[in-house]
């Protein structure tokens, strides 16, 4: 098999402080984990910006100018901003922070969706901010907009325009579609990085059956043009992921994507979840990926290209 890339997700705009101490908020938090999970054997970092005194999302440029330049001065792991950023946020806010930058690598969600988070509320007692219940209630009526339109104009503005590979964010079966539609559009080029997600309320259900089956038909869609990698919200993401490395995928962990590393207990850090990912992909035999390792994997512009 070939080497595996492990992503971390690092803060992401789910989880809300109230739910573990240890989730990062201020550049600081967000930057010190970023570092060492890179260093536990993370290639590629997956990030959120955050209001550093509230932990709200956020797609202000200044509040990315907190981690960026330390992230990039203290490893050389892949960086991927996300142009997904909140569901709550506009396509401008959310590209406002990708623009000014011009990543090697970037997130792109492949199709519009309800993105239910209501559900964790139960699982809080004491609420640190007065946004985050809200917050969380108001997701029984959200739509996570992704039109083609919105895609077309991220494939424009931060891959033809400023060079950026994709990391693919597929919830469903239909968006392995949508990214085929912009395949044959000639939008986008080959390897593609398809990262299947699983476990939001919304999207698929993390299930072994429909991971095979995604496989299965990206398989049939793309043929050797791409690589998969696999994230699972919750409980399921170690499973799914370990299930990932064994068809000979790439995983993903992090605390945007959950915030725990056994039943029960909360994990201190992202890189907690790496070097736990990471002992159970090298135990069925995969070699982990190098960050430039990666970069020649997916194709990537190099970080000297970079604008932080």
């Amino acid at each position: 098999m070939s080497r595996i890339i492990i992503s971390c997700a690092i803060t992401g705009s789910i989880h809300t402080p109230s739910m573990s101490p240890h989730l990062p908020v201020t550049a600081e938090e967000i930057a010190t984990q970023a570092i060492d999970a890179a260093e536990a054997g993370a290639a590629i970092l997956h990030l959120h910006a955050r209001h550093p005194e509230t932990g709200h999302p956020s797609a202000d440029p200044a509040h990315w100018a907190g981690f960026l330049p330390r992230i990039g001065a203290g490893t050389d792991a892949v960086v991927n901003m996300t142009t997904g950023g909140s569901a709550i946020m506009t396509l401008d806010q959310r590209l406002a922070a990708p623009r000014a930058n011009a990543p090697e690598m970037c997130s792109l969600n492949m199709g519009s969706m309800n993105f239910a988070l209501y559900p964790m509320i139960a699982r809080i007692k004491e609420w640190k901010h007065d946004w985050e219940k809200p917050f969380l209630e108001n997701t029984d009526d959200l739509v996570f907009k992704n039109t083609p339109r919105d895609i077309a104009t991220v494939l424009r503005e931060m891959g033809e325009e400023r060079g950026a590979r994709f990391e693919f964010e597929c919830y469903d079966l239909s968006h392995l579609t949508m990214l085929k539609h912009f395949v044959d559009r000639g939008a986008v080029r080959a390897p593609f990085f398809i990262q299947f997600v699983f476990g939001v309320l919304g999207g698929m259900a993390a299930e072994p059956d429909t991971l095979t089956h995604m496989k299965r038909t990206a398989d049939r869609l793309f043929g050797a043009d791409y690589q998969f990698s696999v994230l699972a919200a919750g409980r399921a993401q170690i499973p799914m992921a370990s299930m990932a490395a064994a068809m000979g995928g790439h995983v993903r962990v992090g605390l945007e994507d959950n915030l725990y590393i056994a039943k029960g207990q909360l994990a201190r850090s992202n890189a907690e979840q790496v070097r736990l990912i990471r002992g159970i992909v090298e135990g069925l035999g995969r070699e982990v990926a190098t960050p430039d390792e990666a970069r020649a994997l997916l194709g990537l512009k190099g970080r000297e290209k970079v604008a932080f």
